[in-house]
Order: structure tokens, then sequence, then C-alpha cells
């Protein structure tokens, strides 16, 4: 019981850790002149977040189940991937979807190989947690829950962020008179 206790506190102390950075990184970008797009979409984030959170809460709790170690290692692995991807971000990242005019996107470190890895590696925790206390009906539900709020979120993000990652167009040559 001791073990699912610390697991789940562990991730949930994640969860507010990431908030707190998330809010301080959004007010960093609102300084440089951001704002939020699709702010409709965080609300379903959150919610959808904390009832995953706390069905596993209540889940593991309430039945003990047995904690199956692979699955456990798998989401370790997936930590130290979003530790490395929110590093990789730095100031930049965000819970919000936040767009600050004028700046581009460079396409280096992670976001070279998949441009959304962020998510996908949340698609897979959504997953794979439940999965380590043997919920498969609860990773099935969960992560197309979270897939079908993800693939919403993307189309909102590419829209947004379409202006940032194309290139500016060359000045205008004077003409010769």
């Amino acid at each position: 019981m001791w073990l699912h206790i610390l697991i789940l506190t562990l991730v949930t102390l994640q969860r507010v850790i990431e908030l707190v950075i998330a809010h301080r990184n959004t007010k960093k970008i609102e300084a440089r002149g951001g704002f939020e797009v699709g702010s409709n979409r965080w609300g379903f984030v959150v919610v959808l977040q904390v009832a995953w959170l706390a069905g596993l809460w209540y889940l593991v709790l309430a039945y003990l189940p047995v904690i199956d170690q692979p699955w456990i290692y798998a989401y370790v692995v997936l930590e130290a991937t979003r530790g490395w991807i929110v590093a990789g971000l730095g100031s930049s990242w965000t819970t919000r979807l936040m767009v600050v005019p004028g700046e581009s996107l460079p396409d280096e470190g992670f976001r070279s190989w998949i441009r959304y890895a962020n998510y996908f590696v949340v698609a897979a925790e959504v997953f794979i947690l439940p999965m380590a206390f043997g919920l498969i009906w609860y990773a099935l539900g969960f992560g197309i829950l979270n897939l079908m709020l993800l693939f919403w979120r993307m189309k909102s993000e590419e829209a947004a962020l379409k202006p940032l990652r194309e290139a500016p167009s060359p000045p205008d040559e004077p003409s010769e008179a």
C-alpha cells in the first residue's frame, strides 16, 4: 500500500510542480507580448488530467492492485523524456497555447525529430500509469479521451503557430529608375 501511495504522490506532486512552472513561464511569455490562443481548450485539459489522477487515486487505494514493474519503468522513462522536453523548451514551455508575435520557432533538439513530443509523452503517460496498476479499461478509456483532446489541441496549435514556422519573406528590392 505504501508503494501505491508513494507512486501516486510523486505523480501528483509532479503535476502540481508543472502547473507552477507553466504559470511562471506563461507570465514570462506575456511579458514579451505573448497571448493565449484557444483558451477554451485549456480547461478541458485540466479537467481530464484531474479526473484521470483522482480516479487513479480512488481505484488504486480502493483495490490495491498488484504493481506491474515493467510499466512503472516505462513510466519513469517517460518522465525523463518529459523532463528533457520541458528543459529543452525552457521558458517557452507552458500548459497553455501561447503565441508571441514576431518570434520564430527554432527546429532544434527534440523538435527536429517530432513536433508534438510533449503531447506524445502525455498520451503515453495517461495510458501507461493505469497499466502499471493493471487498470486496462481505465488506461484505454482515458487514453482515447486524451488522444481526442490532444488532436483537437494540436489542430488549434498548428493553426496558431503556422505563421511562426514560415520563413519571413525577403524585403523587396528597390527599383532602379
